[in-house]
């Protein structure tokens, strides 16, 4: 298990901490392997594109509904912000907000005269002028590459205005070329989150389960009722109380695991909060543990199984229809498909698959932790997968090289596309390949979560003539002599174990 220090102002990167890779060609099941004896990254002699750590931060910080932002740097570093005022406008009303209001982000344009001559006395002027301006409840300073690289005293400066203030001043180390793997943005979300955000329990509140996810639809509320309970969200569309109050709840459950692997370690380590120990509920096989796993660390297991029989009478006769339908479609071959995506929601997918009856052709996962931080085996999402379902072929992991995503959906042809970031459907649909993007995480959990995602699937496959006639008349940016190269051209050489 990961031991968390909070007194540190920055996080311990994930290729540190977890040993986190962004390079791997080969099977699901040979990669599981490797990660049980040791697992070296292996780098790219090309690389296309990568993510930010600084939008991840963002992601965590900016949906706070009485928080404040300020990134710290140039003023181009925050073009990405307003991604997530948009996120918060459309999806808040799903989670209870009567009234989005919108997004304190600001930054301080860092100049090159400012990387010369330091940039903590604009920092100071910026926190106290945000706090003029919102009065929020607090503030977050995310920090960027011309940051990091002038060296500023960011946390000196947020700690002496939080002084003045009397809010908190939460510094948020995030700049993108601290770790390659760009979730470790998260971490550092959380990390300031729990050392100026979250307060030691008062008391034990049975009756709240803290759940870690991002804007998905709520699906807890229905799922804890039974055990006398109700979900905690966070961190989007939280508020500063229920963050504080985070450290009372009975449990923390996530919907991600890549998401939430630390602030889960936290919580549990720093304010006593149980962490279930096992992976979110994606297909049958799963569903059934996680009801079981809450169970126990409720101390309510009739409950659980009263819910897992009282589910399963209602949705699997559903569930079976809709694999009869897909057996249909296929007409008497497998049907196929290929997954893209983050790591621990990408796995989920491909358990869906697998309970769909559908033949995941391989996966394009952006990275791969080995084991999360608070080191049960049972939160190995890509390992229960090959177990429950089977292997999985064609395995990529890459930091959304999207020259390596086209070759192989140009290799495979498979006949659909998953996808769970936005911009990545383009591809398959070029290439005339059904495609689907969702970005409600919980939209595939649980029982329902299968029929739900199922039904998508079959109106997918069953209305392809747009991306059919897209393809006849779409233009491949990549060069043919790509596309016929080896998807691992550009990446090193295998080091499968220490």
């Amino acid at each position: 298990m990961t031991k968390v220090n909070l007194s540190l102002p920055e996080v311990q990167i994930r290729e540190i901490r977890i040993n986190s890779i962004t390079g791997f060609q080969g099977r699901a099941e040979e990669l599981v392997n490797c990660s049980r004896c040791g697992l070296k990254d292996n780098t790219r002699s090309f690389t296309q594109c990568v993510g930010c750590a600084t939008s991840k931060a963002a992601c965590m910080t900016i949906l706070v509904q009485d928080g404040a932002v300020i990134s710290h740097g140039p003023v181009g570093c925050s073009s990405c912000y307003h991604e997530f005022a948009f996120t918060y406008r459309v999806n808040s009303p799903l989670r209870g907000v009567e009234k989005p209001t919108q997004r304190r982000i600001y930054s301080t344009n860092l100049t090159e005269n400012d990387t010369v001559y330091g940039g903590n006395v604009k920092l100071a002027k910026a926190i106290r002028e945000v706090y003029e301006r919102t009065r929020p409840k607090v503030i977050f300073v995310l920090t960027t590459c011309a940051v990091g690289i002038i060296g500023d005293d960011v946390e000196s400066v947020c700690d002496e205005a939080e002084e003045e203030l009397g809010v908190p001043v939460a510094a948020v180390f995030c700049e993108g070329f601290r770790s390659t793997v760009w979730t470790t943005g998260f971490d550092a979300g959380y990390h300031g989150i729990a050392r100026k955000v979250i307060k030691p329990p008062r008391k034990r509140r049975e009756d709240m389960i803290n759940v870690i996810n991002f804007w998905g639809s709520d699906v807890f509320a229905d799922w804890f009722a039974p055990f006398g309970a109700k979900p905690n969200y966070i961190t989007p569309y939280s508020t500063v109380e229920s963050l504080a109050s985070s450290s009372e709840a009975a449990a923390t459950v996530q919907a991600c695991s890549t998401l939430g692997s630390y602030l889960g370690a936290v919580l549990e380590q720093e304010f006593g909060v149980p962490e279930l120990p096992t992976a979110p509920p994606y297909g049958i096989v799963q569903t059934d543990r996680w009801f079981r796993a809450l169970g126990r660390l409720l101390r309510k297991e009739e409950i659980a199984e009263r819910v897992i029989g009282e589910k399963k009478a209602e949705y699997i006769p559903k569930i079976e229809a809709l694999k009869a339908r897909f057996k249909e479609i296929a007409a008497g071959r497998p049907l196929t498909a290929y997954v893209t995506g983050g790591a621990a929601h990408g796995h989920a997918l491909l358990s869906v698959l697998g309970e769909l009856g559908i033949q995941a052709a391989g996966a394009a996962i952006f990275h791969h932790d080995p084991l999360f931080d608070n080191g049960e085996p049972g939160n190995d999402q890509l390992a229960q997968r090959v177990r429950d379902y089977g292997d999985v072929p064609n395995f990529n992991v890459c930091n959304k090289q999207e020259f390596e995503l086209v070759n192989v959906l140009n290799r495979l042809r498979p006949d659909l596309l998953l996808a769970r970031h936005g911009g990545m459907t383009l591809w398959g649909a070029k290439l005339g390949i059904p495609s689907l993007l969702i970005g409600d995480e919980h939209y595939s959990m649980g029982y329902e979560g299968l029929i739900h995602y199922g039904e998508r699937i079959l109106e997918t496959l069953e209305n392809d003539e747009f991306v059919k006639n897209l393809a006849s008349h779409a233009v491949n940016p990549y060069t043919k002599w790509w596309l016929k190269q080896a998807p691992n051209t550009f990446l090193a050489k295998k080091e499968r174990s220490l």
